[in-house]
């Protein structure tokens, strides 16, 4: 490669597949915050689109994410925001040509369709990390921000967090498995569908927003009665934020509803990862063999085998 080529600014595409963006402050925020570190920022269309709830229409949302998604020019592509939409064109979409690409795709909430339906249709490798709103210097941000360019810029990535006191850990743990899941209404809204992965072994992550204690008990039950938990070497819980607590809740809460299913479920379950809707998150490989150990109250998760950064 010569001298020119490898001094090549890196290039990011941002894309909008699901719901508009209410603020578009937030793009050109994203957009200062990469160029000051070096990279060139393309915006498409459905990032300042608007149709109801939705970046545009289906046709645009999808004809952007397939045309970012095997961009060759492009070193990465980011999901600007989840929201809603792309169960509406799961149906659409040329996997295995996105598969093919090698390109590092992220996004997270909504973009978990995606993620698994990549998956399942072409045994795809993507990304759970930030959206458009988590590209700034904020303190908040700095965290999301070092594990996510570490993720796409290692070939092999892994990071300690101590698991949370209320929902415990076994004592002891060491498996090895496909690291896949992402939000927990969006992967049940999956199941029986052929955009819903089949995975043996693995290790499934699991978070959510906005969902109330007993919801977040029917969604894990409905995997367990499914099989899917009892399929998984490991359950990881990340963040469950903005829980709204009902009136006839009478003390029932997350720590309760998870203990429900962990007394009926035969997998180790493993609470406390940095990860969901907040702004401290790590970036996690959907496809990706991982390892994950506990040891004297920490919990470490690698893995391997992700598109990553070309050059990096």
């Amino acid at each position: 490669m010569s001298s020119a080529a490898s001094a090549r600014p890196r290039m990011v595409g941002f894309f909008a597949p699901s719901g508009y963006l209410p603020d578009s402050a937030v793009m050109d925020s994203a957009a200062q915050f990469l160029a000051a570190r070096g990279w060139r920022v393309s915006a498409g269309d459905t990032v300042f689109a608007r149709e109801q709830r939705f970046a545009g229409p289906d046709s645009l949302r999808v004809g952007e994410l397939q045309r970012f998604a095997t961009d060759r020019s492009l070193d990465l592509a980011v999901s600007a925001r989840g929201g809603y939409g792309l169960s509406r064109v799961l149906d659409q979409i040329d996997y295995a040509a996105i598969a093919a690409a090698q390109l590092p795709l992220v996004g997270y909430s909504d973009f978990t369709a995606f993620n698994l339906a990549l998956l399942a249709q072409a045994g795809g490798i993507s990304f759970q990390g930030p959206s458009a709103a988590d590209f700034s210097d904020h303190a908040d941000a700095v965290f999301t921000m070092e594990h996510f360019f570490g993720a796409i810029s290692q070939s092999t990535y892994g990071f300690d967090f101590e698991p949370a006191a209320d929902l415990g850990a076994p004592d002891v743990l060491d498996v090895r498995g496909r690291l896949w899941g992402g939000n927990l209404a969006m992967v049940c809204s999956l199941l029986g569908t052929p955009y819903f992965p089949r995975v043996h072994g693995g290790i499934l992550f699991l978070e959510d927003v906005n969902e109330p204690a007993y919801r977040i008990e029917r969604m894990l039950l409905q995997l367990l009665h499914a099989g899917v938990l009892a399929r998984q070497k490991a359950i990881l819980l990340g963040e469950f934020t903005s829980i709204p607590s009902l009136a006839n809740d009478n003390g029932f809460d997350l720590a309760a509803a998870c203990n429900t299913v962990k007394l009926r479920c035969p997998t180790p379950v493993v609470s406390g990862l940095p990860f969901g809707h907040g702004r401290r998150r790590v970036t996690l490989a959907v496809g990706a063999q991982a390892r994950l150990t506990v040891s004297a109250g920490r919990a470490h998760l690698q893995f391997h085998g992700h598109p990553s950064l070309r050059g990096g």
